[in-house]
């Protein structure tokens, strides 16, 4: 599939809500309830077209897609508001989300982090964005993992 970022830098193509199997959107919404205790989902509700695309989105309570089509910006990145409130804090890495869930996340499965967190990987995405276009120095590009 076609790399595909969210507004905010998330990985909207690794996204199993992208899935037309609904055995895989309900087990993404069952690590969901078990990983970040969210129980709004559901198996069709969940079933999402990615934030840049016009269509069903999963998540009808984000505040950055909305700002980013009023602002006509391809990324938050781009802003020059960015980072605002409104994509603070979503702003993430696996790493950073394996221990702010901790110790949720010792037990989880490889299957389920497959499932239900890769997507939220903004950070490697946000800094590539914010090095390519002149925002952060280049030498970063060298020490940080941008394809993480």
């Amino acid at each position: 599939m076609k790399e595909e970022l969210g507004y905010c830098g998330y990985n909207c193509h690794l996204c199993a809500a992208r899935s037309e199997d609904p055995e895989i959107r309900k087990k993404m919404v069952e690590g969901w309830k078990k990983i970040f205790g969210n129980h709004r989902y559901n198996v069709d509700n969940v079933k999402c077209v990615g934030c840049i695309n016009k269509g069903k989105h999963a998540d009808g309570n984000c505040k950055v897609r909305p700002c980013a089509l009023e602002k006509g910006v391809e990324n938050c990145a781009l802003c020059t508001l960015f980072p605002c409130d409104k994509v603070r804090n979503l702003i993430t890495s696996k790493r950073e989300m394996m221990l702010s869930l901790f110790p949720i996340t010792s037990s989880i499965s490889e299957e389920e982090y497959q499932l239900c967190m890769k997507q939220f990987d903004s950070l490697p995405n946000l800094f590539k964005i914010l090095i390519n276009e002149g925002k952060l120095p280049l030498w970063l590009k060298e020490s940080v993992r941008c394809n993480d």
